[in-house]
């Protein structure tokens, strides 16, 4: 398939993933978002850019920090961001513009924004470099991004890795990139950044056997996603197999979601 045609088909795939989430802030969602803002010294009257807001998580928050400042929050999930509206308006802030647009292609002026904030999502960008890059552009000197992702072994990549592999199937771990600290800092600075800071929380937990026993290899990638193109048959193997080593993993607590996070600091 067409590079720019794979990429429309993932894009559509993530919106319309997102759109099903009805009802998606939880404690976890909420407790993955708000580390960022303890890192990202906010303060009134600032401009904040909040990337791939979802329900408006950081962006409220924010928004309440910054009073006669502005916050921007874009995203493409019209389903997100009717959920981040309707709490918008019960809070009634004055100060929040929501704005239903792909966070990877949007614009702005030069040195638009005291702070960049992009929760959990950048994994989600086809080319993360680009992105920061752009990011570099939109602050103002001396600005502030904020940004959180996951590390390389979280998600179960490991395990599905190996499963797909054995049975000749090579995927592209979506956390790579951005996967180890020293990764992260690398990619701020070839984009101009400094005074990076990568902080580290475990955010995993542990999960009923029921629960972790669902395949979680239907993951979204960039860039093809073989899994896409597997035949039934031989998904339902990975699928067993998939099931037979997540029981073998099961202790007392149940079975361990690794979810090593990230949270990412950076000047210009």
């Amino acid at each position: 398939m067409h590079n720019s045609q794979y990429e429309q088909q993932y894009k559509k795939e993530v919106i319309d993933f997102f759109n099903s989430r009805t009802s998606y802030d939880n404690d976890y969602t909420i407790r993955r978002a708000l580390p960022l803002l303890e890192l990202v010294p906010l303060q009134k009257g600032q401009k904040v850019l909040d990337l791939a807001t979802g329900t408006g998580i950081i962006a409220i928050a924010a928004a309440q920090i910054v009073g006669e400042g502005k916050v921007i929050g874009v995203d493409f999930s019209s389903g997100m961001l009717k959920q981040a509206q309707q709490k918008i308006e019960e809070l009634g802030l004055q100060n929040i513009e929501l704005i239903e647009a792909d966070a990877e292609y949007i614009d702005f002026d030069d040195e638009s924004f005291d702070v960049i904030l992009c929760s959990t999502a950048i994994v989600y960008f086809t080319d993360i470099p680009d992105t920061l890059r752009k990011w570099y552009r939109f602050l103002k000197k001396g600005g502030v991004l904020g940004f959180s992702c996951c590390s390389q072994e979280s998600c179960e990549a490991p395990l599905i890795i190996a499963i797909c592999a054995k049975y000749g199937i090579s995927i592209v771990n979506i956390n790579e990139q951005t996967g180890t600290p020293q990764n992260c800092q690398n990619m701020l600075k070839k984009a101009g950044f400094q005074d990076i800071e990568v902080k580290t929380q475990q955010l995993g937990f542990y999960r009923s056997l029921e629960q972790a026993r669902e395949w979680n290899g239907g993951w979204f990638h960039p860039r093809e996603n073989p899994l896409l193109q597997v035949l039934s048959k031989q998904m339902e193997e990975l699928k067993a197999e998939y099931r037979q080593r997540i029981e073998a993993m099961t202790t007392e607590q149940g079975v361990w979601y690794e979810n090593m996070t990230f949270f990412v600091t950076a000047y210009k």
